[in-house]
C-alpha cells in the first residue's frame, strides 16, 4: 500500500481508501450487513485505512456499518473514518441543506452512528447555493476548533465555490470525481486543488463498476440500481463504454500482464500523483485485485496511450452529473 499525508494536518492516509455508497444499499440494489461489515473488516488486511462514508448513503446504514465495523476492529486511533455533511432527504428523496443548523444535527446524528467522538475528515457533500458559503464554513471551522473534526473537506465544489469557502475557513481535502471516462476536473479543479495544497480525495475512480471489467452487454441491475438511469449505460452508449474497456484490458495485459481494473485504478494513483483514490466494494472479494495495483508505476507516454484508447472510441461520453442532487 502507498500512503500520504493530509495536507495540513497529520493524517496519513492509504492512497486507496473503501468508498461504501453501496454499502448503505441505496441506489445499489440493497445492502447486506455481515457482508458489508466483513467488507470494511478485509479492507484494513489490506493496508486500507480510510474510510469514506456520508449518512445519505443509505439514509444512516453505510455509516452505522462502518461504526460497528470499526467498533469490532477495536483500533479507532489507526482508522481514519471520513463522512460528509450538507444532505437532507424527506420522503426518500434528497436536498441539499448547508445550513448552521442542520450542520450541527448531521454531526450529532453522524457521530452516534459511527460509535466515535470525533470524525477525522468531514466534507460539505455538495455545495448549497440557498445557503451563504460562509456560513457553511463557519459551522465546519467551528467544528474543527472544537476538536470534534479533524480535516475539513468540500465535495463537488468549484474552484470559485471553494474561494468562497476559503474566505472563512481553511479546507484539507476537496473531492471530486475522477476516473477514465470522467476527467472534467482535469481543466480546473486539478490545477486549483495543487495551487492552493488541497488534498484530492477522488470518487468514482472504477466508474460505477464500468472499468471494472466485469460488465457485459447483457449485464443487468436490479432493484433501485443508479445504473438504471446512468446515461452512461443507456443503449446508445454502453456499447462504446464496453469497447473501450475491452481495449484498455488488452493494452493492460500486453503492456503490465494486468487487467483493466488495476490499471484504472493505477491511471489515477499516477495521474494525481499526491491525492487519494477511492474504491468502492460490498464484498470482500471485490478488494482482491488491489494486490496488483502497486509496486509498478505508468510512464507520461503510457498515460498518454491509455487516455488516447478512451478518446478514439468514446465519442459520445457523457459526465457524472446526472447524480447531483437538487
Amino acid at each position: 500500500m502507498e500512503y500520504v499525508y493530509i495536507n495540513g494536518t497529520d493524517l496519513k492516509c492509504s492512497r486507496i481508501g473503501l468508498g461504501t455508497w453501496a454499502i448503505g444499499g441505496w441506489l445499489w440494489g440493497g445492502s447486506d450487513e455481515k457482508q458489508s461489515i466483513n467488507t470494511i473488516l478485509s479492507s484494513f488486511e489490506k493496508g486500507i485505512n480510510l474510510i469514506d462514508t456520508a449518512p445519505v448513503y443509505g439514509f444512516g446504514v453505510s455509516e452505522e456499518m462502518v461504526g460497528k465495523a470499526v467498533s469490532g476492529y477495536g483500533s479507532r486511533d489507526k482508522v481514519i473514518i471520513s463522512t460528509k455533511v450538507g444532505l437532507n432527504w424527506k420522503d426518500g428523496k434528497v436536498f441539499r441543506d448547508s445550513s448552521h443548523k442542520r450542520i450541527y444535527e448531521e454531526t450529532c446524528l453522524s457521530l452516534k452512528r459511527l460509535k466515535t467522538d470525533y470524525i477525522d475528515i468531514y466534507q460539505v457533500h455538495w455545495p448549497d447555493c440557498t445557503t451563504p458559503f460562509q456560513e457553511t464554513a463557519e459551522a465546519l471551522m467551528k467544528l474543527y476548533q472544537k476538536g470534534i473534526i479533524r480535516a475539513i473537506g468540500v465535495s463537488n465544489y468549484t474552484p470559485s465555490q471553494m474561494d468562497q469557502f476559503r474566505q472563512v475557513s481553511t479546507i484539507h481535502i476537496n473531492q471530486p470525481p475522477y476516473n477514465l471516462f470522467e476527467k472534467e476536473i482535469d481543466i480546473d479543479i486539478f490545477p486549483y486543488c495543487n495551487e492552493n495544497g488541497i488534498t484530492m480525495l477522488l470518487y468514482g475512480a472504477l466508474c460505477r463498476g464500468l472499468l471494472s471489467g466485469r460488465m457485459k452487454s447483457d449485464t443487468k441491475f436490479k432493484g433501485d440500481d443508479i445504473r438504471k438511469f446512468d446515461p452512461k449505460f443507456a443503449e446508445n452508449r454502453y456499447g462504446q463504454y464496453l469497447h473501450a474497456v475491452e481495449e484498455l484490458d488488452i493494452y493492460a495485459n500486453a503492456n503490465f500482464k494486468k487487467n483493466v481494473i488495476q490499471l484504472s485504478i493505477r491511471w489515477v494513483l499516477d495521474k494525481a500523483s499526491s491525492h487519494i483514490s477511492l474504491w468502492g466494494a460490498r464484498s470482500p472479494e471485490q478488494l482482491d485485485p488491489i494486490d496488483e495495483i502497486f509496486n509498478w508505476k505508468l510512464s507520461d507516454l503510457e498515460i498518454k496511450e491509455i487516455e488516447s484508447i478512451v478518446k478514439n472510441i468514446v465519442t459520445d461520453g457523457v459526465g457524472p452529473e446526472f447524480m447531483a442532487p437538487p
